[in-house]
């Protein structure tokens, strides 16, 4: 695992330094163990940007594998006015192999726009790993066949071929959630 400077923070504490008014706003309780959400090689910095924000958002972990197509040193998080970047726990893993002996219990859940099963049959838990492959291509196809029982897709009603990646993680996400019982009881807070 290539180390980043990220630890986790209690929930009242990011609650507390996310908000810049005293506004309540809906919160549910953090799932346990976290769920991860990773994104090998992702290419389009928005994208991660926008996925990172959502893991802070349900205090998922997010899981950088692979070559990236940006930069994340401090320098270009802030150039780039992602404010949000120190309430997300990043790790950076150099290949599927390292992320898997970091995370060895973790249930992969791999999402490909080629999958013939809805994510919402996968039956998430807490602490699964909710997989991602890169924009252009997706997950390599070896890693699909190999995993093909722990494959699912987003269904698409319209002559789309995929969803952006961003949008993606945050439909999958938010029904591991639900899934996983977090959202079943939210509060002011």
């Amino acid at each position: 695992m290539i180390p980043v400077k990220r630890g986790a923070t209690p929930l009242l504490t990011l609650c507390e330094k996310m908000a810049r008014n005293s506004a309540p706003r809906i919160r549910s309780a953090p799932v346990t163990p976290p769920l991860h959400v990773v994104l090998v090689e992702p290419e389009i910095p928005p994208n991660t940007g926008n996925i990172a924000r959502l893991c802070a958002a349900t205090g998922s972990v997010l899981h950088l594998v692979g070559t990236l197509g940006f930069r994340i040193d401090e320098k270009s998080v802030r150039r780039a006015g992602i404010d949000y970047w120190h309430l997300v726990q990043v790790e950076r893993h150099l290949d599927l192999a390292h992320f898997r002996n970091a995370l060895p219990e973790a249930r992969w859940v791999l999402f490909s726009a080629s999958a013939e099963r809805s994510y919402l049959d996968a039956g998430f838990r807490a602490g699964d790993a909710l997989i991602f492959g890169k924009e252009s291509v997706g997950l390599p196809d070896a890693l699909l066949d190999e995993h093909r029982e722990s494959v699912f897709g987003i269904p698409t009603s319209g002559p789309v071929r995929s969803l952006n990646l961003a949008n993606a993680v945050s439909v999958v996400l938010y029904e591991a959630l639900r899934q996983a019982g977090a959202l079943n009881r939210t509060f002011m807070g």
